[in-house]
């Protein structure tokens, strides 16, 4: 297996292969979905900008799956986007003959495997920061693992959760509800996981301090060291 930092422009990912071919094309694929959506973004700068649902004018499949997925989670669309990217390079390295692929776009994970993978949890100054694992089993197709926080990166949230993380089929589906959930949800307030449908969701885990807050169907949790150095951040790229 071998792990490559990959940064183009805004996007500060990692990814797993098992094979340098598979490596480059998953920054192939990459790369395309980045150029589609900044030359969509060239001629509608509010798709960028909004956080709230929006119809965009266009038939071009990333950007409508981007608009369909965050609306679901009632946020704009850029809310998507970490996970958009990973997504479309994952497709990629399929399309390469991958079985197996991790991509780590600044906390937002799309991933197929033909082996379990354990995903760790990085929550801030939380308790259990980088002290647990997610046993992810083997996924035939793109699956997303897609964490929010309020307390960690410079993404803007508007919620109080150290770490936010959503496992789902389809990864920008998970990036929103990650934006979502980490946006509302409170030791005290849990309403909005009830929005949730389980056929496109499959589970929550979410760090609030010391509270943990767990819903539907998360894969194992396992103690683990959690290696900060291998998070990625675009300060380590």
């Amino acid at each position: 297996m071998i792990r490559e930092p990959f940064r183009y422009r805004e996007t500060f990912a990692a990814i797993l292969a098992e094979t340098p071919a598979h490596a480059a094309a998953a920054k192939e694929g990459m790369i395309d979905a980045r150029m589609t959506l900044e030359r969509y973004i060239s001629r509608d700068l509010f798709f960028a900008s909004t956080f709230f649902p929006y119809e965009p004018d266009t038939d071009e499949p990333l950007i409508r799956h981007m608009a369909t997925a965050a609306a679901k989670a009632d946020v704009g669309p850029m809310a998507t986007v970490a996970a958009a990217i990973a997504s479309a390079g994952i497709e990629a390295m399929m399309g390469a003959g991958a079985r197996f692929g991790v991509i780590d776009n600044g906390g937002d994970i799309a991933l197929v495997s033909d082996r379990d993978v354990r995903v760790g949890v990085h929550a801030g100054t939380a308790p259990l920061s980088d002290k647990v694992a997610f046993v992810v089993p083997p996924q035939k197709e793109p699956f997303g693992i897609c964490t929010s926080s309020a307390t960690v990166g410079p993404s803007l949230s508007f919620g109080v959760a150290d770490a936010v993380t959503i496992f789902a089929p389809d990864p920008l589906l998970a990036d929103a509800w990650a934006t979502a959930v980490c946006n509302r949800i409170r030791t005290d307030n849990r309403s909005v996981l009830s929005q949730l449908d389980p056929v496109e969701v499959q589970g929550v885990f979410a760090i609030l301090g010391e509270t943990v807050i767990q819903w539907g169907r998360v894969p194992p949790v396992v103690l683990a060291r959690v290696d900060e150095q291998l998070i990625t951040a675009g300060d380590r790229l």
